[in-house]
């Protein structure tokens, strides 16, 4: 993003403020220097209940952080918030990522690898993510429209990380506008999906939305884990195998 960043060559003390970099943390090893997380990081299960909760992921409690005292914290552009990014600048290393390919996913990787000094485990990490999407076979494209947020509908659009996991397992997102744009029913209807994808995240959808979107749709709506096209750290490495699993589902007989 831009910013210099000064931090000390082992971090003994970090605060993650993203879902998937607090994963991706535990995964390179950073078990005993993770002191603070956000109430979102919820993966790994166990790990997580011992530390300390700092908030929300736009909503910090600067009390608690201060009372950490982190030498390094790791925030992301889209899923922080700037006012409390700039405060937390003033007073302590903010390391900050901006992810919307799958490479740019690699570098973060990388690059934080080298930060908290975990080269090779990182290194290793981005071979296994990235020899698992090359296996990845070839489909036939498919028509489609991926929700995030039901009342108002809100879908993935252009420029978004979810939506190139879409182009790597043969989904042409539908989508006009760029970010996270609302959407009418007018405006699906003459968009003519083939397939609605109803993520479980960041909105609940659950079986009732599907047979809602059936319903008004005429087009195959599926309940699909929103963890998989949209964690952009070490949750990759489950991702390549479900959007196989998810297209051979699709093309199986109904």
């Amino acid at each position: 993003m831009g910013c210099e960043v000064k931090s000390p060559e082992r971090p003994l003390r970090i605060i993650s403020l993203v879902p998937s970099q607090t994963e991706l943390l535990f995964e390179l090893g950073l078990d005993v220097e993770i002191v603070g997380l956000t109430k979102f990081c919820i993966h790994p299960n166990e790990s997580v209940k011992q530390k300390t909760v700092i908030g929300g992921t736009k909503n910090f409690r600067f009390d608690v952080i201060d009372k950490l005292k982190p030498d390094l914290i790791i925030g992301n552009k889209e899923e922080n918030y700037e006012s409390g990014i700039n405060r937390l600048k003033e007073r302590y290393p903010v390391w900050m990522s901006d992810i919307s390919t799958l490479d740019k996913a690699y570098d973060m990787m990388i690059n934080l690898g080298e930060v908290v000094n975990r080269q090779e485990r990182a290194k290793q990490l981005v071979s296994k993510i990235s020899q698992s999407f090359s296996e990845l076979q070839d489909f036939e494209k498919v028509n489609a429209l991926y929700f995030i947020w039901d009342n108002p509908k809100m879908i993935a659009g252009r420029n978004t990380f979810i939506d190139q996991m879409l182009k790597l397992c043969a989904f042409n997102n539908l989508a006009i506008n760029s970010r996270y744009p609302e959407i009418t029913d007018l405006e699906i209807e003459s968009l003519k999906p083939d397939v609605i994808l109803l993520s479980s995240e960041p909105f609940p959808f659950n079986e009732k939305h599907i047979q809602s979107y059936e319903k008004r749709f005429q087009a195959k709506v599926i309940l699909v884990d929103g963890e998989l096209f949209s964690w952009y750290g070490s949750r990759l490495l489950r991702s390549a195998a479900y959007f196989k699993h998810l297209r051979s589902r699709l093309a199986a007989p109904s």
